[in-house]
C-alpha cells in the first residue's frame, strides 16, 4: 500500500510535533493523574458542587472518509493521508473553540483540509515540474530551522520523532527538499516581499489597539512594545503575509488549467 506524507508540507512539521508532544504530554501524566484522583476527588467534594467540570475535547469525526479524497492530476490524496491532516488540524481547531465558545464546524473543516491538500499537491507538482533545485546546504538550513522551529535539542532528535511517526530519514529529506524548491517557487510569485514603513507602522497600530482592548477587558493597562522593539517580528509578520497572498493566488491559477476531482465536496 502507497503511504505518501505530502500531508506533511500542508500543514508543516510544526502541527504534527504539537500533536506528539501533546500525545507524550498526556501519556507523561497519566500515571501522576491516576495517584491524584482520589485527592482531588475529595477536595472538589470539599468545595462543593458549584463549580462545573471543565469541557471535554471533542472527537474528529472520520465516519465516512473514502479511500481517495481528492485526484489532482492523476496524483492521489489518500483518506489516510487526509486523516492525518485531519486530526491535527481538529485539535487546533478545539483549542481555539473552548476560548471562543463556538463549536468546531467539523463538515466546513474537512472542506478546509481538503482544498488545502489539493493546493499544496498543486505547488508540489508546479515546484517539480519547474527548474528549483535544492542544494545540500538548504536542505540543512531548512532542517535546522524545523528543529528550531519545533523546539528541539538536535536534528537527530526531530529525526527520531519523525521515525516514530512512520517516516524513514530519506523520504523525511525528501519532503524538506520538496519544501526547499516550493518556497523559491513562491519566493518568485511574491517578488520584493520588502515592507514599507507604511506598512509596518499600520501593522503595529492594529496589534496596539489589540492590546489595549484586552488591557481594557482585564481592567489593567496593557503594556505594549514600542515600535522599534517590534520592527524585526512586523517585517516578518508583513513578509509572511505577502508569500501567503502569492501562495494562494498561485494555486487558483494552477487550479484552472489542473484535472482536480474532490471527492468530499
Amino acid at each position: 500500500m502507497k503511504l505518501n506524507k505530502k500531508w506533511l508540507l500542508s500543514l508543516s512539521f510544526a502541527v504534527l510535533i504539537a500533536v506528539m508532544a501533546a500525545c507524550g504530554d498526556t501519556e507523561e501524566s497519566a500515571e501522576d493523574n491516576n495517584e491524584d484522583a482520589e485527592t482531588q476527588e475529595e477536595e472538589s467534594a470539599e468545595e462543593g458542587e458549584g463549580e462545573e467540570a471543565a469541557p471535554e475535547m471533542p472527537e474528529p469525526d472520520l465516519e465516512g472518509i473514502p479511500d481517495v479524497v481528492a485526484e489532482v492530476n492523476g496524483e492521489e490524496i489518500s483518506g489516510e493521508e487526509f486523516e492525518t491532516t485531519y486530526q491535527g488540524q481538529f485539535q487546533q481547531a478545539s483549542m481555539q473553540s473552548q476560548m471562543t465558545g463556538e463549536e468546531v464546524d467539523q463538515d466546513q473543516l474537512k472542506g478546509q483540509v481538503a482544498e488545502s491538500m489539493i493546493g499544496t499537491e498543486l505547488l508540489i507538482q508546479e515546484a517539480d515540474n519547474s527548474d528549483y533545485d535544492a542544494s545540500e546546504e538548504e536542505v540543512d538550513e531548512t532542517l535546522d530551522e524545523l528543529v528550531e522551529m519545533n523546539q528541539l535539542e538536535s536534528k537527530e532528535e526531530f529525526m527520531t520523532a519523525m521515525e516514530e511517526q512512520g517516516m524513514d530519514e530519506e523520504e523525511i529529506m525528501s519532503q524538506i527538499e520538496t519544501q526547499v524548491k516550493i518556497d523559491k517557487l513562491i519566493a518568485d510569485e511574491a517578488g520584493d516581499t520588502e515592507p514599507t514603513e507604511e506598512e509596518l507602522e499600520e501593522l503595529y497600530d492594529q496589534f496596539a489597539e489589540q492590546q489595549e482592548q484586552m488591557g481594557g477587558e482585564d481592567g489593567e493597562e496593557a503594556e505594549v512594545p514600542s515600535f522599534d522593539e517590534m520592527k524585526p517580528d512586523l517585517e516578518e509578520q508583513v513578509k509572511s503575509q505577502k508569500e501567503m497572498e502569492a501562495s494562494e493566488t498561485l494555486v487558483e491559477q494552477l487550479r484552472e488549467d489542473a484535472d482536480v476531482t474532490n471527492h468530499l465536496a
